[in-house]
This record gives C-alpha cells, structure tokens and sequence, in this order.
C-alpha cells in the first residue's frame, strides 16, 4: 500500500492518522504541491482530480480522502473508525464530514493561489479568508461537543473524527486561528497528541517535511 501525499495537506494529513490508527503499513511517495507535481501527466493519468492524497492499494489508484478513510474501515475491520452503534456512527460522521466538507474546499492551496493570483489578495488578506471560513464551521462543532459532554476523544478511542479534526486545527494555528474559545476541540487534540499514532502522522515528521 502506497501514499502519494504532502507533508502539510490536511487531507494527507487525516488519511495518515486514519492508517497509523487502524496499524496499516503503508509506504510514502510524496508529491509537491508548490511544484504542482499533482498536475503532472503521469499523476492525472492515475488520478484525474488532481488531488492528494491518493492510495494505490489493492490493484488501484484511489482518490478522495473521505471515501478512502471509509474504505479502509470496511475493507480492514480490525481497529474500526467508526463506532457499532448507529447512531454514534452518525455524529462521528456529522462533525467530521462538517469540517471536511465545509472547510476543505475554501481553503485549500488552489482556491487560497486563486485569491492570490487571479483577485490580487495580500497575504493578510487570505488569512483572514481563512479564518472566517474556519470560524464558521468550527464554532458549532465545538457546540455540539460540548453538548455531547465530550472528553478526551468524541467516543472512547480516536477515530474518523478526531483523524479530521486533527489536522484542521494544525492549519488552524498556521493562519492565526484562535482556538481559545474551543476548549472541547483543544482537550481532543492534546490527547491526541499524546498518542504515538498522531504523532508519527504529524507533518513534521513525514519524509518531505521543511
């Protein structure tokens, strides 16, 4: 099983945590995205979204981090991501699919390039895009953890959403986001943290990490 990957996309990032927690080897290949090798021909030949990360696992080329998270949990039901209990199953899928669905696509590296490039935005410009959006989605989300009366994990073990959340609140910080007001959020990933599997996902310490 092969990850083409960057060190610092929050989608790498989560697909990295969902491997490392369900104790599946995988090698790496990194592609950079400052160099655009994600829309090289080799690569949109294998993968015509022109995204990372990509999985080559089980005689294919597979795309989009969210379908691949799932299918990772049905195709390898050892360490499952996502609880027994449907209902639980449900919320683990609400929270995580909020932060995937409604952040990733204002504020990856295209869209913030775009801003940049094409609108003539200066860099403070753009961070504060960044922020806003991260507002508008992680504002309820730490609502709805803390109506859960959440611990240190949204269940009893990480899983998808914590693998989710994680790397979000990384590119939080990494744009002045405050997350001061996000006491629920902070405890999860502290304790996250304090896990060799988050840690050996951290993009600091990925092969193409600088």
């Amino acid at each position: 099983m092969k990850l083409y990957g960057y060190w610092r996309s929050s989608t790498s990032y989560r697909l990295r945590c969902a491997l490392e927690l369900k104790g599946i080897a995988y090698e790496q290949e990194p592609v950079n995205l400052l160099e655009s090798a994600q829309r090289g021909e080799p690569y949109v030949a294998r993968n015509p979204f022109a995204t990372v990360p990509m999985l080559e696992a089980e005689g294919r080329d597979r795309a989009q981090s969210m379908a691949i998270i799932e299918w990772l949990d049905e195709k390898y039901p050892d360490k499952p991501l996502l609880p027994a209990d449907v209902e639980y199953r449900y919320l683990a899928r609400e929270l995580g699919y909020a932060i995937a669905t409604e952040l990733h696509a204002p504020l990856n590296l295209p869209v913030l390039k775009y801003l940049k490039n094409e609108f003539g935005q200066d860099q403070d410009a753009i961070d504060s895009w960044y922020r806003h959006w991260l507002a508008k989605t992680l504002v309820p989300v730490e609502k709805r953890l803390e109506a859960l009366d959440t611990g240190d994990f949204l269940f009893d073990k990480p899983g998808l959403f914590e693998a989710v959340l994680i790397p979000q609140l990384y590119n939080a910080r990494r744009f002045g986001y405050s997350l001061s007001d996000h006491p629920r959020m902070t405890q999860i990933e502290r304790a996250c943290m304090r896990l060799p599997e988050f840690e050996r996902a951290h993009p600091g310490n990925q092969p193409d990490a600088h």
